[in-house]
């Protein structure tokens, strides 16, 4: 979910830049949002990394100017693009995607390596990595930082009124796209249960996630303090996420983009990458962690709550990060890599 939830933002915004772009996806017909999405999109069983056959085979129907592999692709693949006169780009947000993109073969196929995360997540680049840049003088490597669009003061208060709350006066919970995750399942019921159980306790607060695990949380899922709302367009999600009190998230690409609000964030890990990220956000005092288990949520939610002081020095302190808008860095790259391409 993260990979597409970066690429379709960075598509959306594309396409407010160039009016005439044409965007096109590679997407499993098993991932959830893959009925949904907003551009044209070629299904397939599985990942696009398992179906070199048809992945190149829509490379070479569309003939696209840009190819972008965000955490996935084959060597064939890259070849057939780079065949085919596409500039490339790469997204690396986990370890084993950065080594392979530091790979000889394609590093020389590769134009641009974007780290999905803030250098202090991510890693500064090692001697080797510094070393093969400086052999082969490319490709250009960029920290995005956060994926996050910029919602105005007119929108934030135009969604807040539609739902009925004021900026600072609820928590907000993501736990993510609903995708399944080795011995974690069932993120999605602790997450609601925990969002029931905040509510049960007086604590005005907004469930934005994947539909299901109501059986889990049926008893409280009524209370007038819950509110659930399904996925949402990543820039409404981005308005809640800047005028809520606090935010539980997963340790994905949520909790990034709820550090780079400036707000104060509980981060609970569904995947194994997370809890290393979590960790590490934990360290530069930016975040508090907390167990996949609905009661261990809630006391870290309250916890917070109810130490003020606390609270504000987290927000405080994510505010300092200043992390960089990933959106503008990666258009500032497209256009370079647009004006660049043979014709």
């Amino acid at each position: 979910m993260g990979e597409y939830a970066r690429c379709a933002a960075i598509a959306l915004a594309v396409t407010r830049r160039w009016n005439d772009a044409a965007i096109h996806f590679m997407l499993s017909r098993q991932a959830p949002y893959a009925a949904a999405a907003p551009f044209p999109a070629t299904l397939l069983e599985s990942s696009p990394t398992f179906h070199s056959p048809a992945v190149i085979e829509a490379l070479e129907k569309l003939r696209p100017d840009v190819v972008i592999f965000d955490n996935a692709g084959r060597t064939s693949q890259l070849r057939a693009a780079k065949r085919l006169g596409a500039r490339i780009v790469y997204i690396s947000s986990r370890r084993r995607q950065r080594r392979k993109a530091f790979r000889w073969r394609w590093m020389r196929m590769i134009d641009e390596h974007w780290i999905a995360y803030p250098e202090f997540i991510a890693g500064k680049l090692r001697w080797h990595e510094k070393f093969k840049l400086l052999c082969l003088g490319r490709p250009a490597l960029r920290y995005l930082d956060v994926i996050l669009p910029q919602p105005s003061l007119e929108e934030r208060e135009a969604l807040l009124g539609r739902l009925g709350y004021v900026a600072g006066s609820y928590v907000l919970v993501v736990p993510g796209g609903g995708t399944g995750h080795p011995r974690a399942a069932d993120a999605v019921a602790h997450f609601l249960i925990a969002a029931s159980e905040l509510a049960a306790g007086g604590v005005p607060t907004v469930f934005v996630g994947p539909p299901g695990a109501e059986d889990a949380a049926a008893d409280t899922l009524k209370n007038p303090c819950l509110h659930r709302l399904g996925p949402l367009p990543q820039r409404e999600l981005a308005a809640l996420m800047r005028s809520s009190r606090l935010i539980l998230a997963n340790g994905g690409s949520t909790l990034m983009q709820g550090i780079a609000c400036a707000n104060a964030c509980v981060a609970v890990p569904i995947a194994r990458d997370q809890i290393r990220r979590i960790r590490q956000c934990v360290q530069h005092h930016v975040a508090v962690a907390a167990a996949l288990d609905s009661a261990d949520m809630v006391r870290t939610v309250n916890a917070l709550l109810n130490d003020e002081p606390a609270r504000a020095a987290l927000a405080r302190r994510a505010a300092d990060l200043n992390l960089s808008d990933g959106i503008d860095i990666s258009l500032r790259a497209l256009e370079q890599l647009i004006e660049t391409k043979p014709r």
